[in-house]
């Protein structure tokens, strides 16, 4: 379970293919802390640590994983977020995050104001996914407030710090993003379905 609250940024140094399976290996600042068998959070994919060499360490994706979310799209040297799972007795500054991505979003447009960004996604018209006003919601990893919800459409504002210490400032436009919907609002939305 993680919480949205981005610990680093890593940056991937190698990627090999193996049957269906991509392994990433990716340095970050707390690798030393890392062990075999640990979750990771890599731009909002719980990934597990299979290897640990100096500053970096390997995961492993699997096809549903590659699938599903923007993991395969990853290239050498590309920046992630990454957070660590969080400790039973910590704060939990963000929302509750599982790491298990609902489906890919694409920005739709950015805007620059006084003070913060402003960044619309959309998101498939055929899934049951939704958002509403001032929940929450977690792109690429980033536990965030929805604001605008829409239908399949919703925006967020980041501020300068965010942006600053994610790979918010590396997104344009027509760039894939992974979502991961708050979990109480998919429990109401399949409780709803039941019924009807």
């Amino acid at each position: 379970m993680f919480t949205g609250i981005i610990e680093s940024l890593g940056e991937v140094r190698k990627i090999v293919k193996e049957k269906d399976n991509l392994h990433l290996t990716v340095k970050s600042s707390f690798t030393n802390e890392l062990q075999v068998d640990q979750s990771v959070a890599h731009n909002g994919v719980c990934l597990t640590v299979v290897d640990i060499q100096n500053d970096e360490y390997t995961v492993t994706a699997i096809k549903e994983t590659i699938d599903k979310t923007t993991i395969g799209n990853l290239g050498i040297g590309e920046k992630v977020n990454l957070e660590r799972a969080m400790k039973l007795g910590d704060r939990l500054d963000g929302h509750i995050v599982q790491g298990h991505i609902d489906e890919t979003g694409v920005c739709s447009s950015i805007i620059e104001q006084n003070g913060s960004t402003v960044f619309t996604f959309t998101y498939g018209s055929q899934s049951n996914n939704l958002t509403i006003e001032k929940g929450s919601i977690t792109v690429n990893g980033v536990s965030l407030t929805v604001v605008n919800s829409k239908d399949y459409e919703f925006s967020v504002a980041i501020i300068p710090f965010t942006k600053e210490h994610t790979t918010f400032n590396q997104l344009k436009t027509g760039n894939k993003v992974n979502l991961e919907f708050d979990v109480l609002g998919k429990y109401v939305v399949k409780l709803n379905a039941l019924k009807n």
